[in-house]
């Protein structure tokens, strides 16, 4: 359902924002009236906003953070004003065309001082395939206006923003994916494209076998042997480079292949494909390992979970 709510008073308007993302406060930075609209779609596990309202500020506190459930990246697309993003003690000046991420998982604040309008995408941290590493060193940085992929993807957004009233089912779903995923590969270019003295051998080395095992989902034969050999290094030393991360080898890729079974299990466009041939397409061929992973990381059996999100 589209959701359009105009805010005429403050205090609607600090209830609108928290409920619509995650819990905020807001606040006042200058006297007055105040009048806030927000409009867009809720397509499953993300949420698709334009905002547009006067000058005040958001705030996400340590206690907000502590009520939350599962944490959620926020991509921020400035279409017109500006606004002032804090987060990881950086703060970026957004300016219209700018793209900038945050997570909802750390204390962050936005401030407008002016009135403003902004796309707003909400989404599950794990739709992401990068590690949670590599999103924090690009929080409250800007990715739009100057940046080579950024501007070729800002359009898009632009465009998938305008057609929020009539975008809904499984092709909203689909497109908001979309973004996402063009997201990703934004912020991949914006880590690989960094100088050398912007992060370590490590960092770099990490970020290029996370991209190949990505590209190697579908590949059953995919493991530790395989990506060491693909990198020229020992299963030894690959281990050793995950060890400074919150994953084993095996469980980063277990993860992403479950992932991307959980994305395809709810969209009703595969509705008629079986549950195995899932599992297989992402390189879990065998119905019974695949079920019992899957039940382990989301509580439910492949075919519950589909039943229940479709």
């Amino acid at each position: 359902m589209y959701q359009q709510d105009t805010a005429t008073d403050f205090d609607h308007w600090r209830r609108l924002v928290s409920d619509s993302f995650v819990p905020l406060d807001a606040e006042r930075v200058r006297p007055g009236a105040f009048t806030g609209r927000l409009s867009g779609r809720h397509l499953q596990e993300l949420a698709m906003m334009e905002v547009r309202a006067g000058a005040h500020a958001v705030v996400r506190t340590p206690e907000h953070i502590g009520r939350s459930g599962a944490g959620y990246y926020k991509l921020s697309l400035q279409v017109s004003g500006h606004g002032l993003l804090v987060q990881d003690g950086r703060e970026t000046l957004l300016q219209p065309g700018d793209l900038a991420i945050y997570d909802t998982e750390r204390p962050y604040s936005l401030a407008f001082d002016d009135d403003f309008s902004t796309l707003v995408l909400m989404f599950p941290r794990q739709l992401v395939g990068l590690s949670a590493e590599d999103v924090r060193e690009l929080t409250a940085t800007t990715m739009g206006a100057g940046h080579r992929l950024g501007e070729a993807v800002v359009p898009f957004i632009t465009q998938v923003g305008a057609l929020l009233p009539t975008l809904d089912g499984p092709i909203g779903h689909r497109l908001a994916l979309n973004v996402v995923d063009l997201l990703s590969t934004v912020m991949a270019d914006e880590l690989y494209s960094r100088p050398e003295a912007d992060g370590t051998q490590q960092s770099r080395l990490l970020r290029r076998v996370h991209h190949f095992i990505e590209s190697q989902l579908a590949n059953p034969d995919l493991g530790p042997e395989m990506i060491a050999a693909a990198h020229y290094m020992s299963t030894r030393a690959l281990h050793q480079l995950f060890a400074a991360t919150d994953h084993t080898v095996a469980r980063w890729v277990r993860e992403r292949r479950l992932e991307h079974c959980r994305r395809d299990l709810q969209d009703p466009l595969l509705r008629d494909v079986a549950v195995g041939a899932i599992g297989a397409r992402w390189g879990l061929a065998d119905p019974a390992h695949f079920s019992r992973l899957f039940r382990a990381e989301y509580g439910q059996s492949p075919a519950q979970y589909r039943r229940d999100h479709l």
